[in-house]
């Protein structure tokens, strides 16, 4: 039988123990979301979907958002899938761009004259609903958000 040199046996036992990712941190897993928005009144324009991973922003200022997306209508829902989340806190708000001009119309009063909706279909009492209260937490079992489109 054939001795293996002691430098190869070595080097060999000390690559199997370290292994590639030594001094490595671990990439913290990435998840899908699936926002699906149901009830929209037509099919005119498309939906604008921004994800917001803290309250700064939210739910109006999509250059703050952690996501943004423009989705088109198909038989009154909307969905969108956004990839390579990590785990964490997160809110969603969703505007029928009826018009198609990329923002959301309002009144002389500031009142939506489009549908609006937000992650667990929170509402805001005179004024648009809070991070807290659409917030959700986003991990390995959770990566769905249905979210219901609110006209005025």
């Amino acid at each position: 039988m054939r001795r293996i040199p002691a430098r190869v046996a070595f080097a060999a036992l000390v690559a199997i123990s370290v292994g590639p990712l030594a001094g490595q941190a671990a990439a913290p897993p990435t998840l899908e979301l699936t926002i699906e928005i149901v009830g929209l009144r037509s099919g005119a324009g498309q939906v604008l979907v921004s994800l917001f991973s803290s309250p700064d922003g939210f739910p109006r200022n999509k250059d703050k958002a952690a996501r943004y997306a423009i989705s088109p209508i198909n038989k009154g829902r909307s969905v969108v899938k956004m990839a390579g989340l990590r785990p964490g806190t997160y809110a969603v708000s969703a505007v029928h761009d009826e018009n198609g001009n990329r923002k959301l119309d309002t009144n002389w009063s500031g009142i939506p004259k489009e549908g609006i909706a937000a992650s667990n279909d929170a509402k805001g009492t005179f004024g648009p609903p809070s991070f807290k209260a659409a917030s959700f937490r986003l991990e390995r079992g959770r990566t769905q958000q249905r979210l219901k489109m609110q006209y005025r």
